[in-house]
């Protein structure tokens, strides 16, 4: 059998700095968000709310919208389709945040533009609580970086050939693959909370969980010379485990902090238009989620306006 090397254009090289760069930019503008609620708190607190030991959380539910910043591992992505299976190793990747800017960030008709996540949840325990959340994560395989392949392409293209752990390098003519719209991560969680702190209207608490979900991510994939497709499509499955800590005014309105770690595996990732293609990869992730919410009892809510 012969081997090819397509090791024919340059590696583009994605500096650190500029990353750091983004990463200090998008925290920065996250205060301007956390000023913003922080000034609106002192009016909303004046709803009236039947008394109660807010302490205990028993019978409460809990809503939040907020961001994340991605991180991921490396990755083997396997491909299959008419005349052609082969394997990338080792693929590197990044998120794809979206700039700071109140108008996109806090405009739901732009929900899906940045990465965020959603999560409603119910105090079943004074400490435990069950939640469902919807993580809108970007992950984008980087353009222009060499890696290994092995397997065979016979499409009659540049590409064609048998590969064992040759060189080559992902070149828009060869490979472009994101999970924009996004890395989807729909998710069942368990959680503790433990208060730590309290004093006048702010309460200080940790919270750490566990969950598992589906991955429905909508995937842009160019590969060789066919045709993408970017349909919507349940691909696989995930496991998570986070710890957080959480800033609550008045027992209503709260800041979290949390980071979040786990592992997707998607063995069903459409990549072309046709129905024979397909893609599969697993990976690590992490999450840095900044979030903003609100929680309510339901039954001490009806009591309070009674009176």
């Amino acid at each position: 059998m012969r081997a090819i090397d397509r090791k024919s254009s340059p590696e583009r090289a994605i500096p650190n700095t500029l990353y750091i760069t983004k990463t200090i930019t998008y925290i920065c503008g996250m205060k301007r968000v956390i000023i913003l609620v922080l000034l609106c708190l002192p009016v909303l607190s004046n709803a009236q709310w039947a008394e109660k030991d807010r302490s205990q959380h028993k019978g409460d539910i809990y809503i939040y919208w907020g961001w994340n910043r991605g991180f991921y591992s490396n990755s083997d992505i396997h491909f299959t389709g008419d005349h052609y299976d082969f394997t990338l190793y080792d693929v590197q990747s990044t998120d794809d945040q979206t700039e700071f800017d109140i108008g996109t960030h806090m405009n739901p008709g732009k929900l899906t533009l940045p990465q965020t996540n959603f999560r409603i949840g119910y105090f079943f325990h004074e400490k435990w609580n069950i939640s469902f959340g919807f993580d809108h994560m970007k992950y984008v395989v980087t353009p222009g970086q060499t890696v290994d392949i092995s397997g065979e392409i016979d499409i009659r293209s540049y590409y064609d050939g048998v590969y064992d752990r040759d060189e080559i390098v992902l070149a828009p003519s060869f490979l472009q693959m994101e999970h924009t719209d996004g890395l989807n991560y729909l998710n069942f969680e368990l959680r503790r909370s433990d208060e730590f702190f309290r004093k006048s209207f702010l309460s200080v608490s940790v919270t750490e969980g566990i969950g598992a979900g589906a991955l429905m991510p909508r995937t842009d994939a160019d590969l060789l010379y066919f045709g993408r497709n970017d349909e919507y499509h349940f691909s696989g499955y995930g496991f998570n485990a986070l710890v957080g800590v959480q800033i609550s005014f008045w027992d209503m309105f709260f800041i979290q902090s949390e980071f979040k770690g786990g592992y997707i595996n998607m063995p069903d990732i459409l990549t072309t238009n046709s129905d024979a293609d397909r893609a599969s990869q697993d990976f690590f992730f992490g999450q840095y989620n900044l979030l903003i919410g609100g929680t309510f009892n339901l039954g001490s809510w009806g009591k309070g306006k009674e009176k």
